[in-house]
């Protein structure tokens, strides 16, 4: 039986939407309406503790679009899902009032570990036949998913290094400085030791990479003339390209990355923070090539309520 259902995931960078037609038993998912928008509502919450008002502002605005688009397309159930900048600040309440008002549901701040398993299931089920075991990876604006899996889910971790985290905590020149890039590293490195104690990274099958920071680093390994999904999803990105355009996303000057034509204006600033996260990860993992895929959370979250 198909279900007409609303995710929404809200990060530290964007809030995104899916409105999908789901039928469990047929295990397929039909997109109706997906759609992003870069609000910054993680904008200086690793500094302050707190949202910030502009953020709300700019978050809650798109949560009045979004509840316009629910409604004119019938949604039965709707899950709002609200990861790492919401989970860290002393104000959240007053994000689950406003998205309470805008949309008659809470948003649920889900702890790592859940949004790492929905992240799996979404990027998994979207994608070919793959070599277990597979390690997703979703690279958000504040935090990063490790999650191992074949046919079942293994083990998963979350920790809180994002390319919206480590450009604010560290990369603050245009473009920046070697020793900006250094801590930065220094500081991933660390979080992913951390992930390797909870989460095998030895002996990847199949390495499989989520979220923004990785299709954009996809897209440009493919000399796309403009952003496109369909040639993104299930895309093959070599270990080498991903060294190679995360040296040279950080060695551009913030206007030179905007000149790039599938960049998406939300993401210049962080590009250079969440390439350097991945590059990491690859050489951690030392696999050859990723595995990119445009189905991830939002597909989870789908599935979930389905």
């Amino acid at each position: 039986m198909t279900h007409r259902v609303a995710a929404i995931d809200c990060g530290t960078n964007s809030i995104r939407l899916l409105v999908a037609d789901v039928d469990p038993n047929e295990r397929t998912l039909v997109d109706l309406d997906r759609r992003m928008v870069i609000v910054r509502l993680g904008q200086d919450v690793d500094r302050t503790g707190r949202l910030a008002p502009e953020a709300l502002e700019r978050t809650f605005a798109a949560c009045d679009v979004y509840a316009g688009v629910i409604a004119d397309l019938g949604a039965q159930s709707i899950r709002f899902v609200a990861t790492s900048a919401s989970r860290d600040a002393s104000n959240r309440e007053d994000f689950v009032a406003g998205v309470r008002e805008r949309l008659g549901v809470d948003p649920e701040v889900i702890p790592g570990a859940e949004e790492a398993a929905l992240s799996f299931t979404g990027a998994v089920r979207g994608l070919p036949t793959l070599a277990a075991p597979v390690l997703v990876v979703d690279i958000g604006g504040g935090s990063t998913e490790f999650v191992r899996g074949g046919d079942s889910l293994e083990s998963a971790w979350s920790v809180n290094v994002g390319c919206v985290r480590m450009t604010e905590r560290h990369l603050r020149s245009d473009p920046p400085t070697i020793a900006e890039i250094q801590a930065a590293t220094a500081d991933i490195d660390r979080a992913i030791d951390e992930a390797a104690e909870h989460v095998d990274l030895d002996a990847i099958a199949s390495l499989v990479g989520v979220a923004g920071s990785v299709t954009t680093v996809a897209a440009l390994h493919l000399g796309l003339a403009a952003y496109d999904s369909n040639a993104i999803h299930a895309s093959t990105l070599p270990a080498d390209a991903v060294r190679t355009l995360s040296d040279e996303l950080l060695a551009m000057t913030r206007t030179q990355r905007a000149e790039l034509a599938v960049m998406h204006p939300g993401r210049v600033d962080v590009i250079g923070a969440g390439a350097l996260v991945l590059r990491r990860i690859v050489d951690r993992t030392g696999v050859s090539s990723l595995t990119v895929s445009e189905t991830d959370i939002l597909d989870g979250i789908c599935w979930s309520i389905a």
